[in-house]
């Protein structure tokens, strides 16, 4: 089955049953969303979200953030991943958005990857989430559950995956399906043990396809 036959009726499938899919983190604006996308790598966002509510308490803005230090900062974040070099990633951002942006952040992928702590996928994320620009933010789940379905093929990094399917989902559902990919691979089609008799699109997947004939082989040999 080639890709563009596998694609549809996957997104039928999303757009059905999930069609208002978003992120798990919580945030009010785009300041807490960014801050909120930097504390969650290598994080869970349930984490993310406990810690959250204190920071913005007292960091409610970007110019505050940025008058405080890292050093200020950590407290508030200790107990998320990498604490200390997301505390300096956090005020460096800050000081850059005060700085450079006159204290707003920037709206192009491109330009939000200037910020220090931002790579190409919280900034994607950020562009599609609060500026709806269509953009398809790779992360480890996405990178994993689109290879397993089938809808990239060969790609060795998020950016090679992003791109094959930035070309096969429909530019107008490119943000939504971010978080269709995201939120399957973390509760479905997970790492170590997929729960693929859970899934409902099952029937069009690569890995569940050569599963069952791998079982089928085995049958026979036996």
């Amino acid at each position: 089955m080639k890709i563009k036959d596998r694609i549809q009726p996957i997104l039928a499938w999303f757009i059905k049953h999930q069609p208002d899919a978003a992120t798990e983190l919580d945030y009010k604006n785009p300041y807490e969303l960014l801050v909120a996308v930097i504390l969650s790598a290598q994080c869970t966002d349930k984490r993310v979200n406990v810690v959250t509510p204190e920071l913005f308490k007292r960091y409610p803005n970007v110019k505050d953030l940025a008058s405080s230090t890292a050093d200020d900062i950590y407290p508030y974040i200790r107990s998320v991943s990498y604490p200390g070099s997301k505390a300096k990633h956090l005020h460096g951002m800050a000081v850059m958005v005060m700085d450079k942006f006159n204290g707003r952040l920037p709206e192009t992928v491109d330009l939000l990857q200037e910020l220090p702590g931002v790579g190409r996928k919280t900034a994607n994320v950020v562009a599609s989430v609060v500026f709806d620009i269509p953009a398809m933010p790779v992360d480890t789940h996405v990178f994993r559950v689109s290879a397993r379905l089938g809808l990239t093929k060969g790609a060795r990094n998020p950016l090679m995956a992003e791109k094959q399917l930035v070309k096969c989902i429909p530019k107008d559902l490119l943000s939504v399906a971010h978080h269709w990919l995201i939120l399957h691979g973390r509760y479905i089609c997970v790492a170590r043990k997929p729960k693929c008799s859970d899934c409902g699109i099952s029937e069009f997947c690569l890995f569940f396809e050569k599963k069952q004939k791998a079982a089928e082989k085995k049958l026979l040999k036996n």
